[in-house]
């Protein structure tokens, strides 16, 4: 999907630049100091060229290179300036596609750390609360004087105290009714 896109985008550049260069062309033709500018551009660059091909193929670079000729300048330098403004434009494009990626994904991972912080946060909230219920009922227990009771009646007593903060926790976080292991079991450490 991405690379149709891509070359239809890379093709509506090299139109659009097109009626650039003509424009270019046009104006070299109209202002002398413009046009010696592209026609020393281009006759830089078809030394650079010619020489990097003589390299290339093994010749000799010390060769005398001949110069363009005026128009042919001009028509190289229109050229080569389109086909900067076509680079230049894409390698923006890009620059500008990979920040924007960059920052949306700084901004997700941003959001996901705050989301973990404030879960974890709200369940030691929950579990600061659950501890202060089942605490309490311990404690309940305690002001009591097992001693005026019965073996029978303490354990009696004990289970419904139990059995009063295990609603309480059940009432106040009815997620737990599918966990009953923090409210049945072993007893809270209280401190």
């Amino acid at each position: 999907m991405i690379l149709p896109v891509v070359k239809l985008g890379t093709l509506a550049l090299k139109t659009f630049c097109k009626p650039i260069a003509n424009r270019l062309k046009k104006e070299a033709g109209l202002h002398p100091k413009f046009r010696h500018f592209i026609i020393n551009m281009a006759q830089a660059n078809h030394r650079f060229t010619t020489k990097m091909q003589r390299r290339i193929y093994g010749h000799s670079v010390d060769a005398v290179i001949r110069p363009l000729d005026e128009e042919k300048a001009v028509q190289a330098a229109a050229d080569l300036i389109g086909e900067f403004f076509v680079f230049s434009v894409a390698g923006a494009a890009v620059i500008f596609e990979v920040q924007r990626s960059s920052r949306s994904e700084a901004r997700k991972e941003e959001k996901q750390r705050q989301e973990i912080e404030a879960m974890m946060q709200r369940d030691e909230e929950l579990a600061k609360e659950i501890q202060a219920i089942l605490c309490s009922s311990n404690s309940l227990f305690a002001f009591t004087e097992p001693r005026q009771w019965s073996r029978t009646e303490y354990f009696v007593q004990r289970l419904q105290l139990t059995r009063a903060a295990r609603h309480q926790v059940l009432m106040k976080f009815p997620i737990l009714k599918s966990t009953e292991s923090y409210t049945s079991g072993s007893r809270p450490i209280c401190g």
